[in-house]
């Protein structure tokens, strides 16, 4: 093909059997992501502070063991450069891979390693040194499941498009906890802590073979093929000397807008999200008094709203546009911040399931179209390191923090307070967001 037909050719999406194969791709790779990501946290609260760290204050423990579930997020953006570089440069497929096998392996490890009781303080460097793989695994994966969606979407469907994989999320969630319901339904606590708690992270070796399995089967995007007939990635890459500089490099240098008003726009929802998983369910069976299994159930039925909004967000931002999706959402994340202690302190069931269907609900409502907004920010060229970066850093300033600053604001001042400092992100969001550029329904960059 001649240089001027690949710039004049339209990008080709697949059609039939091949688009559906991109879809299941990007979708069974963050479901599994996201499950492993996932028993990490439910094991964070229930298992790790009995197992994994000195005895003595509970409390204390809990705190330490937030501190592991917090380095994930410390090491997604390394995950994001080293993944990035590679997926700009030589293409989405291959790195896919490698981050799905960088993320399932740390996670089958965690489910061997040695207790406190057996190794000392080596147990919880351990279970910090895997920790760090999940992150690196999965700041890698969000980006090309992302892009591996968006970039094979039709005209006028990036958005429902770049929702699947953002399915992952409430489907991992729904996995892991229906694992350990099961666990804790069957088992007693003396053998769920002694060995039930590693069924989970062992047997995700077979969804990561599962993943591997379709992803080894579908072909390179069409944004990125056309990339390399026009030599793109070669003059974006290309620096002084001639040598090719790392894709990370070239979106701080020539994007740095698009870097900082990206991570800001979704901090707000991380906040959010960890909220109504990791620190709800501690604070639910800790301060509350609600049964381990009790509250897990309640919150596999608050992550069914989770599922619906995303498809509904999806449609909403295709036909209005991406920003006005994400505007609308967050400021029902403001609203709801001042709801989240009366519903949650309700002292009845019927309570607690409108605060996490209410929370996950307007959860759903933001996730859905992040991940098209952030890929629309971005050239081709640089645009996995480009959102993956923004993704991760988000993760940084909203996740990693959240479970730890939730946990202390509410000893010390209550759980209200809990609910001001997620009204106070949601604003800081909506800030960003009105900085970012306004789409047209249906725009495709």
């Amino acid at each position: 093909m001649s240089m001027a037909a690949a710039q004049a050719a339209p990008a080709a999406p697949p059609a039939g059997a091949d688009r559906r194969r991109v879809l299941l791709a990007s979708l069974v790779g963050t479901t599994i992501e996201f499950f492993d990501f996932y028993i990490y946290a439910t094991a964070a609260v229930l298992v790790f502070p009995h197992l994994f760290f000195p005895p003595g204050d509970p409390a204390t423990a809990t705190l330490q063991s937030f501190a592991t579930f917090a380095l994930a997020f410390i090491a997604r953006p390394f995950g994001s450069a080293l993944f990035g570089h590679f997926g700009d440069r030589i293409g989405r497929k291959a790195t896919l891979v490698a981050a799905l096998l960088t993320m399932g392996i740390s996670t089958v490890v965690i489910g061997l390693l040695p207790t406190y009781a057996q190794v000392g303080i080596a147990a919880p460097l351990l279970l910090a040194l895997c920790r760090l793989g999940q992150g690196v695994g999965l700041g890698g994966e969000w980006g090309g499941a992302v892009l591996l969606a968006t970039e094979n979407a039709p005209p006028g469907k990036r958005a429902w498009y770049g929702m699947f994989p953002q399915l992952g999320a409430p489907i991992g969630f729904l996995l892991s906890t229906g694992v350990f319901l099961a666990l804790t339904h069957w088992m007693g606590d003396e053998a769920f802590l002694a060995w039930g708690w590693r069924v989970p992270f062992l047997a995700s070796a077979v969804l990561v073979a599962v993943g591997l399995w379709v992803r080894l089967r579908i072909t390179e995007t069409p944004d990125f093929q056309r990339a390399i007939e026009r030599e793109e990635r070669v003059r974006l890459a290309m620096g002084p000397g001639g040598r090719p500089p790392r894709p990370m490099a070239t979106v701080v240098r020539h994007h740095p807008l698009a870097l900082v008003s990206g991570t800001v726009a979704l901090v707000a929802t991380f906040v959010l999200f960890y909220l109504m998983t990791v620190f709800a369910l501690s604070w639910g069976t800790s301060k509350l008094g609600y049964p381990r299994e009790h509250f897990l159930m309640l919150q596999m039925l608050g992550v069914l709203f989770f599922a619906l909004t995303i498809p509904l967000a999806a449609l909403y931002a295709d036909r209005y546009g991406r920003r006005n999706a994400m505007i609308t959402a967050t400021v029902l994340i403001i609203a709801f911040g001042f709801a989240f202690a009366p519903l949650l302190e309700s002292g009845s069931d019927w309570g607690v399931l409108a605060f996490l269907a209410l929370g996950l609900g307007a959860m759903g409502l933001t996730y859905g179209p992040c991940g098209t907004i952030l890929a629309e920010m971005f050239p081709t060229a640089v645009r996995y390191t480009g959102a993956s970066l923004a993704f991760n850093a988000a993760g940084i300033l909203g996740a990693s923090p959240a479970p730890y600053i939730a946990t202390r604001l509410g000893e010390r001042y209550g759980l209200a307070s809990v609910g001001w400092y997620l009204a106070a992100m949601g604003v800081l969001t909506l800030l960003a967001l009105l900085t970012v550029r306004r789409d047209a329904p249906g725009e495709r960059p």
